[in-house]
């Protein structure tokens, strides 16, 4: 069975996604789901906490960029947030950082 890797939490005209875990091809589907349940609820502003993430690999990548370009096409604010050192780097190398707003 695979580990529940997402959990969202709506306050006021935030959505944050939270995850934790791997990111990777065996969990990266409810990464998906998450982001979609959250850009359908049609909030101002998604937040991706990414602090729990031990690892995260192309596929994982994938759907935060897919999750982004759904967002951005409903004018909805998308940032990711306290990735660890080691997520940052993958970030960085990705180029996701340049298109993405990373938050403390």
């Amino acid at each position: 069975m695979i580990e529940q890797v997402t959990s969202l939490d709506a306050d006021g005209d935030t959505t944050t996604v939270s995850l934790r875990g791997e990111i990777d091809v065996l969990t990266v589907e409810q990464v998906r789901v998450a982001l979609g349940e959250a850009v359908a609820g049609r909030p101002g502003r998604i937040v991706v906490d990414m602090a729990g993430v031990a690892f995260i690999d192309s596929t994982g990548l994938g759907a935060l960029i897919s999750g982004f370009q759904r967002a951005r096409d409903q004018a909805i604010d998308f940032r990711l947030a306290r990735p660890s050192a080691s997520v940052r780097q993958i970030l960085v190398l990705s180029g996701l950082m340049e298109v993405v707003q990373v938050i403390p």
